[in-house]
């Protein structure tokens, strides 16, 4: 039976995050050996993070990381907001986002080295260590032959992460001063406007069709003859393409000049092509269903274990 020393607990409470007493019983049962008690806390730490995993995770993290032509956003999810202000749990978000921009789905993504370990077993272990179920929800990726992607983050807790990340992609032949200046303001306007599609092209042909037939009824609903009815349909069909279509919306800093002529006049400053091709907003929780649970039933179930 090894000599299971101070300073043997010291680095393996050091490595791991385990507690002392944790730490000294998987040395114990691995006979002194370090590494191999790394993994028998790390599969502790995953019987512990799988109880974890039932409960809901829509708090957390969004990133971003751009690379000239190349850019990445992901979204890493924790119960609390709290965690999102843990400075380990921001500089694991940090690194994940990097790998991103060479991964281009979550699954290759969670894949991809973190150290000596993935990506999903290095947050199987944050997860055991912090104690809050956590969740590497997506990815998202940008990318242009001749031009830039440019980021920007809403609410930002320090640079690149926030509750908000949004990716814009010029194709363009524009320094990229004057790519990063257009894009930020651009970035900006997708965080507050939340577009749903590039252009009047990307919206989706049934959804455009159902829409076009709700406002010929209403025009009818309204006394008008068919004829006179698909006729108004074309103007109120117009102020529907600047709700959801981001070259269609009047930019959120003058509330006039629709984005598809801020680019255009972008351009003819700069005496180049500057071309708006796409655009990735996530924001942080969007889509996930959060428990609603009373302060007395939260009390009772701490009280009952």
């Amino acid at each position: 039976m090894a000599n299971i020393t101070a300073s043997m607990v010291k680095e393996l409470r050091e490595k791991t995050g385990a507690g002392m007493m944790d730490a000294k019983k998987a040395l114990t049962e691995t006979n002194g050996d370090v590494e191999a008690a790394m993994e028998e806390l790390r599969k502790k730490g995953m019987a512990k993070a799988d109880k974890k995993s039932s409960r809901t995770a829509a708090e957390g993290l969004v990133a971003v990381v751009t690379e000239g032509t190349k850019g990445a956003v992901i979204e890493l999810n924790a119960e609390t907001d709290f965690v999102s202000r843990n400075e380990e749990f921001q500089n694991f978000v940090e690194a994940v986002a990097k790998k991103a921009i060479d991964a281009d789905s979550v699954e290759k993504l969670s894949a991809a080295d973190h150290g000596v370990k993935s990506v999903k077993d290095a947050l199987t272990d944050l997860v055991a260590k912090i104690g809050e179920n956590m969740t590497l929800r997506r990815v998202e990726k940008l990318e242009v032959s001749q031009g830039a992607v440019v980021s920007y983050v809403h609410g930002a807790l320090k640079e690149g992460l926030g509750k908000i990340g949004v990716l814009v992609a010029f194709e363009s032949d524009a320094d990229q001063a004057t790519l990063d200046a257009l894009g930020k303001q651009i970035a900006m306007h997708v965080a507050a406007a939340f577009p749903k599609y590039l252009d009047r092209e990307s919206v989706d042909a049934a959804e455009m069709e159902k829409e076009r037939e709700f406002l010929i009824e209403q025009a009818k609903a309204e006394g008008k003859p068919q004829e006179i009815a698909e006729k108004m349909v074309e103007g109120r069909m117009r102020k529907y393409y600047e709700e959801i279509c981001l070259l269609d919306q009047k930019f959120v800093i003058d509330g006039e000049t629709r984005i598809e002529d801020v680019v255009a006049n972008a351009a003819k400053d700069a005496g180049k092509q500057i071309k708006l091709v796409n655009y990735v907003r996530v924001q942080l929780g969007d889509g996930i269903e959060k428990e609603v649970e009373d302060f007395a039933a939260e009390v009772g179930k701490v009280a009952h274990g």
